[in-house]
């Protein structure tokens, strides 16, 4: 009975998002139909925004997986692990908005960057950052790298160290005990930092907005282009059951590799 009542608020969580997407699909679908859907499929400029969409999230997942595991593998072997991680996740302190602007400061092209550049005579004019996929890609890995690290942090913690220990008295290396003994085990928290920062990253909108402008957009600023600017609810409905979709067959190939380095860890 306690671990019912104990499930009962996930189901709730569940039951809310279910309803909620059930929802999202029914009204697209009474409101606009499959013509709708067709329409946006055949639309070039939707087209070429999902593929923005699609591609920005996999590179802002990978520099975060990439940029996340040193520090994450920093934090667990350090004894003041916990003065760090308040270093890490101090940017939550600061509202999203915020730190945007503060990117557009150091990205613009009167901004840091460019000027320090022209100073020391290395550019003779302003390199274009600002509104650009590059912009958004940068704003997007400092917001979410956060995420990133704490998941792989999660994951070496719970690691026996023991395990590395046996494998530099049987004569591993430092590299090599890293490659077969601690990147393998911690692989579940890597896959799941992947799925959760690539689930936040498609479906961005203020860091998108700020830094990547109206040109570049991906598809949750057009969707909110869409609802206010051009208040097309019944097509912003259908972009956004175009977004889960997306979200799903960005995340099931990782949830695959997730399920299947777990059933290799727990066999052997």
């Amino acid at each position: 009975m306690n671990r019912l009542l104990l499930f009962a608020p996930m189901g709730l969580l569940i039951a809310g998002f279910a309803l909620s997407v059930l929802g999202l699909l029914w009204s697209s679908l009474i409101h606009g139909g499959a013509a709708l859907y067709a329409d946006l499929l055949t639309d070039p400029i939707i087209l070429r925004v999902l593929w923005r969409t699609a591609w920005i999230a996999v590179v802002t997942t990978g520099l975060c997986a990439v940029l996340g595991y040193p520090l994450a593998l920093f934090l667990a072997r350090s004894p003041r692990r916990n003065l760090w991680l308040i270093l890490v996740i101090s940017p939550w302190l600061v509202s999203i908005v915020v730190r945007t602007f503060g990117w557009m400061v150091l990205l613009g092209n009167r901004g840091v960057i460019n000027t320090s550049l022209r100073g020391w005579g290395i550019i003779d004019s302003p390199i274009r950052i600002l509104f650009t996929p590059t912009a958004v890609i940068i704003g997007l890995v400092h917001v979410f790298i956060p995420f990133m690290v704490i998941a792989i942090l999660s994951s070496l913690l719970q690691q026996d160290r023991r395990l590395e220990e046996a494998g530099r008295i049987l004569g591993g290396t430092r590299w090599q005990t890293f490659r077969r003994v601690t990147l393998p085990l911690s692989m579940p928290g890597v896959t799941g930092g992947c799925s959760l920062v690539l689930l936040m990253a498609a479906g961005a909108i203020v860091t998108p907005l700020l830094l990547g402008g109206l040109r570049d957009r991906m598809l949750g600023t057009q969707i909110y282009s869409e609802i206010f600017q051009v208040y097309n609810f019944d097509r912003a409905t259908a972009m956004a059951v175009l977004l889960l979709v997306l979200a799903l067959l960005l995340v099931a190939p990782l949830r695959l590799l997730e399920a299947r380095l777990r059933h290799r860890l727990e066999a052997g």
